[in-house]
């Protein structure tokens, strides 16, 4: 994967954002100093590389792109060890790459995430999010009933919880970094 690192990573990650923040993908991609073109570019070869059988899966993917870890754990989800690794990006220098794998080493998810013990930012008491301001698990200790729910690509990822003004919400987050947040329609009440 010559010539394939860290910036080509960053790319692949803002590709998916495109979706939802067009312009801050811009922003983030001129600071980068790469074109648009080098965006699809390198786009495209990571979706060649996700086909690939050639190429090494899960962790060594990783470790190929992105460098050795700058840091590794085990946690429990619920009574299952599984081992996190996590790397740090230029373009989102108060967060971390996480890549967490389960026991027999597949990687299960991988999304940009707060260093644990990582101050949270104060997040806004009506919940209207602003986007990349926040990633999942600063909203799960913010604000209260929080439900995660499925999104529609395996970079996407849903949560609804509640403003303290008792407003249900919905935060749509790519890659673990919130994109938008909206009210959700209250249930109505047949009489």
């Amino acid at each position: 994967m010559s010539g394939f690192g860290v910036t080509e990573f960053q790319l692949v990650l803002l590709r998916r954002m495109q979706d939802y923040q067009p312009e801050l993908v811009e922003q983030a991609r001129e600071r980068l100093g790469v074109t648009r073109t080098e965006q699809r570019q390198a786009n495209a070869f990571w979706q060649s590389v996700e086909r690939s059988r050639r190429v090494p899966r899960g962790l060594r993917r990783y470790r190929l792109v992105l460098g050795e870890p700058v840091g590794e754990s085990e946690v429990l989800i619920g009574d299952l060890p599984c081992r996190l690794f996590h790397w740090y990006l230029p373009l989102w220098p108060d967060l971390r790459w996480e890549v967490l794998t389960g026991a027999n080493g597949s990687v299960v998810n991988g999304w940009l995430a707060r260093e644990r013990g990582g101050a949270v930012p104060q997040l806004p008491a009506d919940g209207q999010l602003e986007p990349w301001s926040c990633v999942v698990g600063d909203v799960e200790q913010t604000y209260a009933d929080i439900r995660h729910l499925e999104g529609d690509a395996p970079s996407r990822w849903l949560v609804a919880y509640t403003a303290p003004g008792g407003e249900p919400r919905l935060a749509r987050f790519v890659y673990g970094l919130v994109q938008t947040a909206d009210t959700l329609p209250r249930p109505r009440r047949d009489m």
